[in-house]
């Protein structure tokens, strides 16, 4: 049990066993299907803590010039990156911390290709299978009209000399047997190209860590499709997967404030500067100590202490009237929240820390005045 009077209010705490949990089943996943599994930083990027994921696996996926260099500096290993779109000032340093490079479009490819000349770089093509059961459309990269990837008519017979692989991303925290529905649709589409490449990566999406997580499904579906293209290294690159679960964040009640009988605990950390994707998805995140709803004998918003109507979410169900200084404990707080935070209002931003398996509080990062600052400019 972490020991929160050890860390800083507020606090995003990862606690190291679940963590370690996490990386096992996701390389047992890994060497019993005979694919490549790697991090995606976009959900996740504390560097701090690479070392223990180096223990597992052996890669990364980049989106950008800082994700792919902080790879390459942290991780310790060239990226696979794929952007939607590249430009001439920043290729010259993808290309120096890339092993693996993906074009969202054939005249990205037929830009920039020419500059890779003989580097030791792998390059592929983004593919757009027009299939995806992602409801919400702000994360649905099949969506009509949308910006990501090639659609099977667009591709010529023949791939351009050069392309060595497919990168196919359609998921987001989905389950096996999405991704067999998926699958049938890229093969239908695209499979008559597989004799000219030699990689697949499936992107991200695959939530293998959740309880619920058909696992041995995922390794039956894995392994037959490598038994159909035997010639193809499968690649998967999730985010959420490797930190599911894994941590909170802390928080402190400010105030408690009353509006037409509806309660507001207001608390030291905003959801729209640190909990983002609480409005985007929207999705309201698990209290500890509290149940989702209005059937209770205490019921309250939280809400965030930035200056924007809308930071807030409710409600929730306590057992006792909350007050002042009581810490509120948000689970799962680890994946898509600090890769996403903002120092909107210059409000004081959460610190970082990990609580060891031996159970130790280390902090990672405690944020000042001078951070929010030297990003003004």
């Amino acid at each position: 049990m972490i020991d929160f009077t050890r860390f800083p209010s507020p606090c995003y705490i990862m606690e190291e066993e679940l963590l370690r949990k996490n990386l096992s089943l996701i390389k047992e996943v890994k060497e019993r299907a005979g694919v490549e599994i790697i991090l995606a930083f976009k959900s996740f990027a504390m560097w701090r803590s690479f070392p223990i994921f180096r223990e597992y696996i052996n890669h990364s996926t980049a989106s950008s010039v800082y994700e792919a260099r902080l790879a390459f500096e942290e991780f310790g290993s060239k990226a696979h990156t794929y952007s939607p779109a590249y430009t001439e000032s920043d290729f010259s340093e993808i290309m120096r911390y890339s092993s693996h490079i993906s074009f969202n479009s054939l005249t990205q490819f037929e830009r920039f290709y020419p500059m890779i000349g003989k580097q030791n770089i792998s390059c592929g093509l983004r593919i757009n299978p027009e299939y995806s059961e992602v409801e919400t459309e702000l994360y649905n990269p099949c969506a009509p009209g949308t910006r990501f990837g090639i659609t099977a008519d667009l591709l010529p017979e023949i791939l351009p000399l050069g392309v060595e692989g497919f990168h196919c991303h359609t998921l987001c925290e989905s389950t096996s047997f999405e991704l067999e529905r998926t699958l049938t649709h890229i093969e239908e589409k695209f499979s008559g190209w597989f004799s000219q490449i030699k990689w697949l990566n499936l992107g991200g999406g695959h939530l293998m860590t959740r309880k619920d997580y058909d696992v041995e499904h995922l390794i039956g579906l894995l392994r037959s499709l490598r038994e159909r293209y035997p010639h193809l290294q499968i690649i998967l690159e999730p985010g959420s997967a490797f930190t599911w679960q894994t941590g909170v964040l802390t928080s402190e009640i400010v105030d408690v404030v009353e509006s037409r009988g509806i309660k507001t605990a207001i608390l030291n950390v905003s959801f729209t500067c640190h909990m983002p994707d609480c409005l985007e998805m929207p999705y309201q995140p698990t209290v500890r100590g509290a149940e989702m709803g209005e059937e209770g004998p205490y019921v309250y918003r939280l809400g965030g202490n930035s200056c924007l109507s809308g930071d807030y979410m409710g409600s929730w169900s306590f057992d006792h009237e909350l007050k002042i200084g009581e810490r509120v404990v948000f689970e799962d707080m680890i994946h898509y929240t600090m890769v996403k935070t903002n120092m909107f209002n210059g409000i004081h931003h959460p610190a970082i820390g990990l609580w060891t398996k031996e159970g130790n509080a280390e902090i990672y990062k405690q944020f000042t005045y001078e951070d929010y600052r030297d990003r003004m400019s």
